[in-house]
C-alpha cells in the first residue's frame, strides 16, 4: 500500500510500577532522519530502536519522544555491611578491655553506627527496561504508520485523478496533431494557387513543405513517453511501496517532454494543453514529495 511521509502516533502504557509514553511525528524528507529524544536511562537501547523503528519507516524526518515515570520510589533497598559491623564489634571489643568500661553493644546501636546499614538502589533489569520500552515503541510506531497509510490511500486517489485528467490531454494532442498538418496543407495549397492563379501546383514540392513543416511540429515520440510515464505512475501507485523517489524521477520526465511539447507547439490549442499539462504535473511532483 502506498504511505505517506507525514504520520503521527502515540502510545501511552501505566500500570502500578512505571508509565511510558511514545510519541512520534514526521514530515518529508529525502532520506530517513530519526530523532530520538529518551530519558538518560535508556541511552543504551537508542541503536536498538533505531533498528526496530526502520521495520516499520524508509523514509521522512521522524521524532521521536519517549517519557517514563518510576513509581517504585527508585527500588531502594536497605544493605547490610557485615563486614563493617564485625571491625565495629571488634574495636568496641578492645575499647572494653583498654578501657575497663562496660560494653553495651546491642543489635540497635551497631545499626547506628556509619556505613553499615545503607539505602541503595537497585540495579535496573536491562532486560525487563528493553522490553517495555520497545514494546511502546512497537505500538506506537504501528498507530504511526497506520495515519501514513490512511493518508498516503488519500494522496492515491488524488494523484490519480490528476493523472487521468493528464490523459485527456496527451488524447488531444494526439488527435489535433494531425488535424494541424492537414490544416496547413490546404493554406499551403491556398496561398500557393492564389499566388499562382492559373498555372499548376507542384505537389511534390507542397509535400515537401508539409513534411519540413511536420518535422518541426511533429510530438509523436513525446506524446509516447508520456503516456508510458502517466501509465507507469499509475501502476507503481497502484502497486505501493517505498515508490516516492521513483515517482519524483519519472515526474521529472514527464515535465521534460511537456516542456519539449510547449516548445515546438504553433498552434494555440496545443499550446494551451501543454501549458495544462506542466500544471498537472507540477501539482503531481508537489503531492509526489509527500510520498515514502
Amino acid at each position: 500500500m502506498l504511505k505517506s511521509m507525514t504520520g503521527f502516533g502515540r502510545f501511552e502504557e501505566v500500570t502500578d510500577q512505571y508509565k511510558i509514553s511514545v510519541e512520534m511525528k514526521a514530515v518529508n524528507h529525502r532520506y530517513l532522519d530519526m530523532n530520538i529524544k529518551m530519558p538518560k536511562k535508556f541511552s543504551a537501547f537508542e541503536a536498538g530502536l533505531r533498528t526496530l523503528l526502520k521495520s516499520y519507516i524508509q523514509r521522512g524526518k521522524v521524532d521521536i519522544y519517549i517519557s517514563y515515570e518510576d513509581y517504585t520510589e527508585g527500588n531502594l533497598c536497605l544493605k547490610y555491611n557485615r563486614t563493617l559491623a564485625a571491625e565495629y564489634v571488634d574495636v568496641f571489643r578492645q575499647m572494653e578491655e583498654q578501657f575497663g568500661i562496660r560494653n553495651d553493644m546491642s543489635a540497635s546501636v551497631l545499626a547506628r553506627c556509619p556505613e553499615v546499614l545503607t539505602m541503595e538502589e537497585e540495579p535496573e533489569d536491562e532486560e525487563h527496561l528493553w522490553k517495555i520500552v520497545s514494546g511502546a515503541v512497537e505500538k506506537a510506531a504501528e498507530r504511526f504508520v497506520q495515519t501514513r497509510l490512511d493518508e498516503g490511500e488519500r494522496l492515491g486517489r488524488d494523484l490519480t485523478a490528476k493523472l487521468d485528467y493528464m490523459l485527456t490531454l496527451v488524447d488531444f494532442i494526439e488527435e489535433r496533431a494531425p488535424v494541424l498538418l492537414r490544416e496547413y496543407r490546404q493554406k499551403l495549397e491556398d496561398k500557393v494557387s492564389e499566388l499562382l492563379a492559373s498555372a499548376a501546383v507542384d505537389e511534390s514540392r507542397i509535400a515537401a513543405e508539409v513534411t519540413i513543416y511536420a518535422d518541426k511540429i511533429c510530438v509523436d515520440e513525446e506524446m509516447v513517453r508520456l503516456r508510458s510515464h502517466i501509465v507507469s505512475t499509475r501502476e507503481k501507485l497502484a502497486a505501493g511501496g517505498t515508490v516516492g523517489r521513483e515517482l519524483d524521477f519519472i515526474a521529472q520526465e514527464m515535465n521534460r517532454e511537456a516542456n519539449t511539447t510547449l516548445s515546438k507547439s504553433n498552434d494555440l490549442e496545443i499550446s494551451d494543453r501543454a501549458i495544462a499539462l506542466k500544471t498537472e504535473i507540477e501539482k503531481v511532483r508537489e503531492q509526489i514529495q509527500n510520498i515514502e
